[in-house]
This record gives C-alpha cells, sequence and structure tokens, in this order.
C-alpha cells in the first residue's frame, strides 16, 4: 500500500515562482550594478583600448631596437617620447596658427571685411554694402560681440579640459609603456594558462594584430609626411601665411581622421588663404584636388602594399560603427581595427577557385604605353569598350 502525497492547495504559490521572481530581482540589480559600473568606468576602458592600440602601432620599433642590443625599457621610451614630441609639435603649431588669425582677424577685420564683400559683389553680382557689415560687426548688442563675450567666460572650463586631457594623455603613455616594455612577460603570463595549441594560436593572433595595426599606422605616418611636404612646397611658394603648420594640418588630419579627414584638412588653408588672396586660395583648393588623386593613384597602393589596404567602403562603414559606439576615438580607431579583423578572417575558413563569369572578371590596369598601342592595334574594340 503506497502513501499518496498531499496534492498541493489550489490557494497555494508553486515554488518555482517563487524561483522565478528571485532570478528576475536579482538579474535586475546585477544590470543596474554592472551599468553603474560601466558609466563609471568607461574612461578607463578608453584608455586601455586607445594604450592597446598604441602598443600595437609601437611595439614592431621596439623589437627592432631590442634586436639591436637595446633594452625594452629604453627602447620603448625613445619611441613613446619621439611620438609625444610630433604630437606636442603639432599642437603648438596648430595653437599658434589659430591665434595668430584670431589676432589678425580682429585686428584687421575692416580690411577683411571689405575685401570680402568686393569680391563677393564682383564675382557673383551681389549689392552688399562693406560698411554696413563692419557696423554689425563692431555693434555692442550685435551677434559676434554677444558671441565673443560669451566665449570669454568660458577660458576657465576650457583649462580644466584641457588638463583633464593632459592626465588621460599621460595615463595613455604609461599603460603603452608597460604593453610594450613588459609585453614578453604579460604574452608568459597569458600562456602559461593554456594549452601548447592554445598558446599558439593567441600569439599568431596576437603577432598579426602587431603587424597590421603597425604597418597602417606607419604607412599612414608616410603618407602624412609626403603630404605636409607637398603642401609646404605650394604653401611656401604662393607666400601663404604659416605654411609649415597648414602643411602639418592637411597631413596629419587627412591621413589619420578617417573618411571626412580629407575635406577638413583641405578646408584650413583654403580658408586662411582666401582670406589673404582669393586668388591664391582657388590656386590651393585646386592643387588639393590634384595631390588627393596623386595619393589616391600613386602613392596609396605603393606605401600599402606591405599592409592590409581595406576597400573604401569596409573603412567607411568601419569608422561610423566605430563613432557610433565610441565617438571620435571609436572613429580613429576601427579602421586599424577592421584592417586587423580581415587579417583574421583572411586565414579562416577554404579558399576555392573562382568560377569564371563577367561578374568576376577583374580588367589589369594598362600602363599609358600598353594603352596606347591596344588603342593603335584595336581601335574599334577599345572605343565600343570605353562606350
Amino acid at each position: 500500500m503506497t502513501l499518496l502525497e498531499p496534492s498541493p492547495s489550489p490557494d497555494r504559490m508553486p515554488r518555482w515562482v517563487w524561483k522565478a521572481v528571485l532570478i528576475f530581482w536579482g538579474g535586475a540589480l546585477a544590470a543596474l550594478a554592472f551599468r553603474s559600473l560601466w558609466a563609471s568606468l568607461y574612461t578607463f576602458f578608453i584608455l586601455l583600448l586607445v594604450s592597446l592600440f598604441l602598443s600595437f602601432a609601437v611595439e614592431p620599433g621596439v623589437n627592432r631596437l631590442a634586436k639591436r642590443g637595446w633594452r625594452r625599457g629604453t627602447a620603448t621610451v625613445v619611441i613613446l617620447l619621439g611620438v609625444l614630441v610630433a604630437f606636442l609639435v603639432f599642437l603648438i603649431a596648430i595653437g599658434a596658427l589659430v591665434g595668430q588669425q584670431i589676432a589678425e582677424l580682429l585686428g584687421n577685420s575692416e580690411k577683411y571685411v571689405t575685401r570680402t564683400v568686393n569680391f563677393l559683389n564682383d564675382s557673383f553680382g551681389a549689392h552688399i554694402d562693406a560698411s554696413q557689415v563692419i557696423d554689425q560687426i563692431n555693434a555692442p548688442d550685435g551677434a559676434v560681440q554677444r558671441f565673443i563675450s560669451s566665449q570669454q567666460n568660458r577660458v576657465v572650463d576650457i583649462s580644466v579640459t584641457a588638463l583633464g586631457l593632459l592626465v588621460q594623455g599621460l595615463s595613455v603613455m604609461l599603460f603603452t609603456f608597460y604593453l610594450v616594455a613588459d609585453g614578453p612577460k604579460l604574452r608568459r603570463v597569458i600562456c602559461s594558462r593554456l594549452r601548447p595549441d592554445r598558446q599558439r594560436s593567441v600569439l599568431d593572433t596576437w603577432e598579426l594584430a602587431i603587424e597590421k595595426t603597425g604597418g597602417y599606422l606607419y604607412s599612414r605616418a608616410l603618407l602624412a609626411g609626403l603630404s605636409a611636404f607637398s603642401h609646404w612646397v605650394v604653401l611656401q611658394a604662393l607666400g601663404t601665411k604659416a605654411p609649415v603648420a597648414l602643411a602639418l594640418w592637411v597631413g596629419v588630419i587627412s591621413q589619420f581622421l578617417p573618411v571626412i579627414g580629407t575635406y577638413i584638412a583641405g578646408a584650413l588653408p583654403v580658408l586662411v588663404t582666401f582670406i589673404d588672396s582669393p586668388t591664391k586660395a582657388l590656386v590651393v583648393l585646386i592643387f588639393v584636388i590634384i595631390y588627393q588623386q596623386i595619393e589616391n593613384y600613386l602613392f596609396l597602393p605603393r606605401i600599402t602594399a606591405r599592409t592590409m589596404d581595406l576597400h573604401p567602403a569596409v573603412a567607411f562603414g568601419s569608422a561610423i560603427a566605430g563613432a557610433a559606439v565610441l565617438g571620435g576615438v571609436g572613429a580613429i580607431l576601427a579602421i586599424p581595427g577592421a584592417a586587423m579583423v580581415q587579417a583574421l578572417l583572411s586565414n579562416i575558413g577554404v579558399r576555392h577557385e573562382v568560377i569564371d563569369s563577367d561578374l568576376t572578371v577583374i580588367k589589369p590596369k594598362l600602363r599609358r604605353d600598353q594603352r596606347r598601342a591596344a588603342r593603335t592595334k584595336h581601335p574599334t574594340a577599345d572605343s565600343d569598350a570605353d562606350s
């Protein structure tokens, strides 16, 4: 004879409901705690991410110096100091340029306004009275004077922001130093927790990340140097004010600010030159456009031949995604990150031979003499192909 368990009362709540309630509220509290923790450590993670990418870029140079007998700590300090000096030179040059232009505009505002108004009236048939524009600028209750007064009250805020950026920059340098100088020790600690086959995968991935990130940034630095030198020659020949600062601006911004960097970089020298001479500004604009084409078809393919060259659509999409997730820092780090991911994915899976199809045919680029010979032999076919 078996004893039957008493059936639960219909008014009594099942035990699983209490467990579900506890799990729900426990998960909600954990999510709130994680959100608060992430908000507090967000800046720290951004600094760590920037330091990681900077360590990938610096380590190839440190490894070369270490093979020549340098201590890793000394080599890391030398390279980081070089990066810091280059960055400070860029900031000082741009700051001096901006300060000089603002002081000159404020001191000779009437002359520049009159010249600009005359150019607009002569070129576009406008009928603007220069004296009225000057009176509106100098009016105490005008929009220009109100804007200047409002900016004077933000000096303290700007100083605090600059101090915070300085502290963050020093933190990035310190993190980068430890990641690079103690890189072998760090990798040994990580690999000691893994099986030999896993160790090989981790080290191969780490080496690939260093190669692609460092190669990308070094190639961009070389392109920035070529761009800065070329624009300096033109700006110096035209007699533009502060040609070195403007050339550095064009070189750095056009190469390291993704997607829109080319347009922002070219706008400043055109604007500064336009204040002095609209004709010279037109010359600068034409040179910026021509140089961009020369860089895209001559310099860029050769310099990035040994690095991961991203498709423009991939670079554009990665920059937008990075900006949406991490803001300006994400936009800058997204392109080398996409290059690293593309390199990792290229080694995964099996590659097959592509079948012949009109949709997959890639015609090789011919040199100018080859195109001329092809037109001589097959003029009709060449014209049909062009159409």
